[in-house]
């Protein structure tokens, strides 16, 4: 994958889409150069709550010089410390970026003190999140803001994107999804079938049952413990926990009304679609097509990168060429990063856009 193609090939030592996600987020080089610092914010939310947003170290000089900013939604069970939020964190160094890491409920490594948790379709919370780092970063001088989300935070993004309609120009210029699952029913039995069953959903529900139980503690009777502790997939925990603590009928409602798929038409601003063919997470029929989308979406659907994996390089790779192409995309769409704001970066250069 490079600036100004949607072509990616994968390494000829990383074959198949397994090897492909597993590899490049526990061993890939994620940063050139020193490992990324974040200072970190923490907002009181609406219903009493608390978010935690991971600020890239030297973001509020880079505002008052005028910088543009890249915002990362992060995917389930993620954080700043994902291997693609630190990826992200190496581009916005490099170009120049103010960059912020907001982190859903219950991500930032304490636990909420709300019953709600969060969901793949929480659009109301990116909104607000948005919002207000837009408004911080802004008031400090700041430039234009693109917003990033990263599998759930993916869909969670375009979720926002539909429901705000040309309202969303007022907060951000464009936005981007990596890997989303889209269509949240076919990627969910997908996840739960096979290999993928015994590698990812396990992996999952080694997180999410504590911090569901620590939920349960604070808020006793909030759900059925035992069905909790009886679920074997994403399907069932969903249904005792994600969907009726948010709203929902149950995890045929949630996944039927959070999907983003069905309402890509509604996108009034640029917004960027990549999913990989190969990913074990969301299957290759289920993406959507040219004609399901409106006219500001693009999708790059590429054969190969696994889930967010897109390595790059000699063994044991580095995971720098799925950011430099999403991010570049999205500066198409902001006014160019100022002189200022790269000699504060201490950058190489201005980024570049890619026009092809």
């Amino acid at each position: 994958m490079t600036g100004d193609s949607l072509a990616y090939a994968a390494p000829g030592w990383l074959p198949g889409g397994h090897l492909q996600t597993i590899w490049p987020a526990l061993f890939s080089r994620r940063v050139q150069g020193a490992p990324v610092a974040f200072t970190r914010e923490r907002r009181t939310t609406p219903d009493g709550d608390f978010v935690d947003i991971d600020w890239l170290t030297g973001s509020d000089a880079l505002a008052a010089a005028g910088a543009p900013l890249l915002v990362l939604f992060h995917g389930l069970e993620g954080s700043s410390r994902s291997h693609y939020a630190q990826a992200f964190a190496g581009f916005a160094r490099q170009q120049g970026l103010a960059y912020a890491v907001p982190h859903f409920r219950g991500c930032s490594g304490e636990i909420n003190l709300a019953p709600r948790a969060y969901h793949s379709g929480d659009h109301e919370e990116v909104g607000w999140m948005l919002a207000g780092i837009a408004a911080r970063h802004r008031a400090q001088g700041g430039g234009d803001v693109v917003a990033v989300g990263v599998s759930l935070g993916g869909n969670a993004l375009l979720r926002w994107a539909e429901e705000a309609g040309d309202s969303a120009a007022q907060t951000v210029r464009a936005v981007a999804a990596v890997c989303s699952p889209l269509d949240l029913a076919a990627g969910g039995a997908h996840i739960g079938q096979g290999l993928n069953r015994q590698i990812y959903t396990r992996m999952f529900l080694r997180t999410m049952k504590p911090k569901a139980l620590a939920k349960l503690a604070q808020h006793p009777g909030l759900f059925d413990r035992a069905r909790l502790l009886a679920a074997r997939d994403l399907y069932e925990f969903d249904d005792v926990f994600t969907g009726p603590l948010h709203g929902f009928a149950g995890v045929d409602d949630y996944w039927r009304r959070a999907s983003a798929k069905p309402h890509l038409a509604s996108i009034r601003i640029p917004a960027l679609a990549l999913n990989a063919l190969n990913d074990p997470f969301v299957p290759a029929a289920s993406l959507p097509r040219p004609g399901e989308v409106g006219p500001h979406v693009t999708l790059w659907q590429p054969a190969h990168g696994g889930h967010v994996g897109f390595a790059g390089g000699g063994w044991p790779g580095h995971v720098a060429d799925m950011p430099q192409s999403v991010g570049r995309w999205l500066l198409q769409h902001v006014s160019a990063v100022t002189p200022r704001a790269i000699a504060a970066a201490g950058a190489p250069g201005a980024p570049q856009s890619d026009h092809g």
